[in-house]
């Protein structure tokens, strides 16, 4: 079985004619993005122009040389309203479906093709077919950034479609800081009940836990789904982060490991100081792992010295076979 993070991003400035673009209009998100650029060891001036090509390169350089065999590779959507008109104002980033084929032609060995879909969109039908016939089968959405209830019954046909063609979502559950957030209430996954019971896999993205200090932790919420849907799963991407390493105490038991997979949220750094602090590892692996330049590989050795299992890493691989 291969080894694979679920959850990688795929980000561009447009430069390369990909439809890429990002914010940078307030002080906030040009430190977050210089942060973040830096954190993988790109030079913060491609925050002017030519990040699409560097930012793809320099991710599947880590990849090649990490401990992981391929990381599934994110597309990101813009929020829609209820009349299905887009709210690009209200959106951080976009990376379209489009281009994420592109980049995944270029690098099939090692890249996954998650689609990002907004269900409330007038062509949402029609993009999950063309999505589903150029082998995706992965969704990825932020319904509390993107403004989607799982619930409404207008989003029924779009979910059944996607377990017909036995589609795997993943989906933001939890708290988040990283971008702006439409419908705080919808991080709740609870919310997830409606896809899975229209029999689609699904995967809640960081384990609903807290993201801010005052957020609420779902991720009790989450465990008592895994019980009652087989098909419900969690990953652990960002839970290496100071803020959301207070979710890995109650996913590194025997009862809920099996429905944890392993995920990197790549680009967002990834420092281990979180579980240190929270007991979870020792000053010594924290100590190493730090001294990892690949982030790639820098998030794998963290979630082994955690305890994750080694069907932790192989999951996604598992799961991918089982939707062929």
């Amino acid at each position: 079985m291969r080894k694979i993070d679920c959850h990688v991003h795929l980000v561009g400035d447009g430069s390369s004619g990909s439809g890429c673009w990002f914010r940078l209009d307030t002080l906030y998100h040009r430190l977050q993005a210089r942060v973040m650029v830096r954190g993988l060891g790109i030079d913060s001036k491609y925050l002017k122009g030519g990040l699409d090509d560097v930012y793809v390169e320099t991710l599947a350089t880590l990849v090649r040389e990490s401990s992981l065999d391929a990381v599934v590779l994110l597309a990101q959507d813009i929020p829609y309203n209820d009349e299905g008109n887009a709210l690009a104002e209200k959106a951080g980033f976009y990376v379209p479906n489009k281009y994420l084929f592109e980049v995944v032609e270029k690098h099939p060995d090692i890249f996954i093709p998650a689609v990002s879909i907004h269900p409330g969109r007038k062509d949402a039908m029609e993009e999950v077919q063309r999505c589903i016939d150029q082998g995706a089968r992965v969704l990825k959405l932020l319904p509390n950034c993107l403004n989607i209830d799982y619930t409404e019954a207008r989003y029924i046909p779009f979910l059944e479609c996607m377990a017909r063609n036995r589609m795997l979502l993943l989906s933001h559950t939890g708290g988040e800081k990283t971008l702006p957030v439409m419908r705080p209430e919808f991080a709740d996954p609870e919310l997830l009940r409606s896809p899975l019971e229209c029999g689609v896999a699904v995967i809640a993205a960081h384990s609903a836990g807290r993201s801010g200090i005052f957020d609420a932790d779902y991720t009790d919420t989450l465990l008592m789904l895994f019980k009652e849907f087989p098909h419900c799963y969690g990953d652990n991407s960002a839970l290496c982060s100071l803020n959301r390493a207070r979710t890995l105490p109650k996913i590194l038991t025997e009862e809920a490991m099996p429905r944890i997979i392993h995920g990197s949220d790549y680009p967002v750094p990834i420092m281990g100081s979180g579980p240190w602090m929270n007991g979870v590892i020792s000053w010594k692996d924290y100590r190493r792992c730090r001294k990892i330049s690949n982030v790639i590989e820098r998030d794998y050795q963290l979630k082994r010295a955690m305890g994750f299992s080694e069907d932790t890493f192989t999951q996604m691989d598992r799961l991918l076979g089982q939707l062929n």
